[in-house]
């Protein structure tokens, strides 16, 4: 369920019309929907009542700082890849010793800072980024909390580019070397091991992959604590599937899923961290977008429209299907056609939906592509010098921008001319 609903013949994100900010700013521009922001964050935190857990938001699937806040409300907390990530975190007011920092390639200078602030958990992806922190941690007098990310060589069953938990992936530690290293890790100046991590992948709709992936995470615990060695803490990932509208069967559901971490995981006396990101921004948003030309020709039409690409790249990317819907309800009896949905850019990879059907629309008219509220806004760029894409906020009856449209000429301001090339 999201909050963006037709009413009175108009696409609204909660009480706002979509058209009427598009009136305001202009398009393209992503909307997100506090009331579905809130509502998906309190359905996944309520389906682990009764553990220990602490649940941190995936950042990279929207790093709005406003978004951010809105959940750091709620009590989440985050899940970060980078130093900008957690500089981020840390702005929208998500306090250190919620945030975890993950990622296979963590520079001295991202450590340090997430040391320098106290982190919650490093989860450590490889020997070498051990021995760095151990490094680092000793020669500034402090001590790294820190997790091992095991890699559980168990196949998601995802699309190959987001799987993240087979041997051929680059995430992890390989789940036969962990007793070892984890036994090792335990010995190293400035470390403080506090337990495992691991994360398969991301859009999962089937469960039976996690249930796989958590079995060999007892398994592990148990090898582990049999030499002595103390667990505090098991960082399960996230990944959990929304639904786009093109599944064929019902997706699984987030009480079922607690329930498998209830069986696999249950009364081990550790806490639990997860790291939800898709299944709580997903549908939270939506891109909006104006048509700009109707291309008709002898075997295939094309809706041209003001987004591209560069504003959602997650078609071009993975194969990705998004909803594309009028953002005025079009009624009944109206022309249909069938037609690719494609940006201007000049790529053929820019392409929204391939054979799409809708009623046939008129240049300016406005199109909402559903669930982008998830790795859209923040893997846009200014490709062909495009204007980065705007982002909004809805709250009930009002909006405010959260992020403006950087204009061509703020683009281009950035960059300049070698000394050697002027004219003067």
């Amino acid at each position: 369920m999201d909050h963006f609903e037709y009413k009175n013949g108009h696409l609204s994100a909660e009480d706002v019309k979509l058209g009427s900010i598009a009136d305001e700013i202009g398009t393209p521009f992503y909307a997100y929907s506090t009331a579905t922001l809130t509502r998906h964050y309190q359905i996944f935190a309520d389906a682990l009542h009764g553990m220990n857990a602490l649940v941190c938001f995936a950042v990279k699937a929207n790093s709005n700082i406003a978004v951010l806040r809105l959940l750091a409300g709620l009590g989440a907390g985050a899940d970060v890849v980078s130093g900008g990530e957690l500089t981020r975190a840390l702005k929208a007011g998500i306090p250190a010793s919620k945030i975890i920092f993950s990622g296979v390639g963590k520079t001295d200078e991202e450590l340090s800072l997430a040391l320098s602030i106290g982190i919650r958990q490093i989860n450590v992806e490889s020997v070498p980024e051990l021995e760095a922190i151990s490094r680092i941690a000793s020669a500034n007098g402090v001590v790294a909390p820190i997790a091992l990310r095991i890699n559980p060589d168990i196949d998601a069953g995802t699309h190959a580019k987001i799987t993240t938990g087979t041997l051929e992936n680059k995430f992890g530690i390989e789940w036969t070397l962990a007793h070892e290293i984890y036994s090792r890790a335990n010995q190293m100046p400035g470390i403080e091991v506090k337990g495992l991590a691991m994360h398969i992948g991301s859009q999962l709709h089937d469960l039976e992959p996690f249930r796989k992936a958590y079995e060999r995470m007892g398994d592990l615990v148990a090898m582990i604590r049999k030499d002595g060695l103390s667990i505090e803490t098991l960082d399960l990932g996230g990944g959990f599937g929304i639904p786009y509208g093109d599944e064929t069967a019902p997706m699984p559901n987030v009480e079922e899923y607690a329930q498998i971490v209830r069986e696999t995981l249950g009364g081990l006396g550790v806490e639990y961290i997860f790291e939800p990101g898709r299944v709580i921004a997903g549908n939270a948003g939506v891109l909006v977008s104006s048509v700009i030309y109707v291309k008709e020709g002898s075997s295939k039409t094309f809706v041209i429209v003001d987004a591209a690409m560069n504003d959602l790249i997650r078609p071009t990317l993975y194969g990705a299907y998004h909803e594309i819907v009028p953002v005025d309800d079009p009624g009944k009896d109206v022309d249909m056609i069938e037609a690719d949905i494609v940006g201007p850019i000049c790529e053929t990879g820019d392409t929204f939906v391939k054979s799409a059907t809708l009623p046939r629309p008129e240049p300016g008219d406005l199109l909402a592509v559903r669930t982008a509220g998830a790795y859209g806004a923040v893997q846009s760029s200014t490709y062909n010098t495009r204007p980065l894409v705007a982002e909004v906020l809805v709250d009930g009856d009002k909006f405010h921008v959260i992020r403006p449209r950087l204009g061509v000429e703020e683009i281009i301001s950035r960059e300049s001319i070698a000394p050697w090339q002027s004219t003067d």
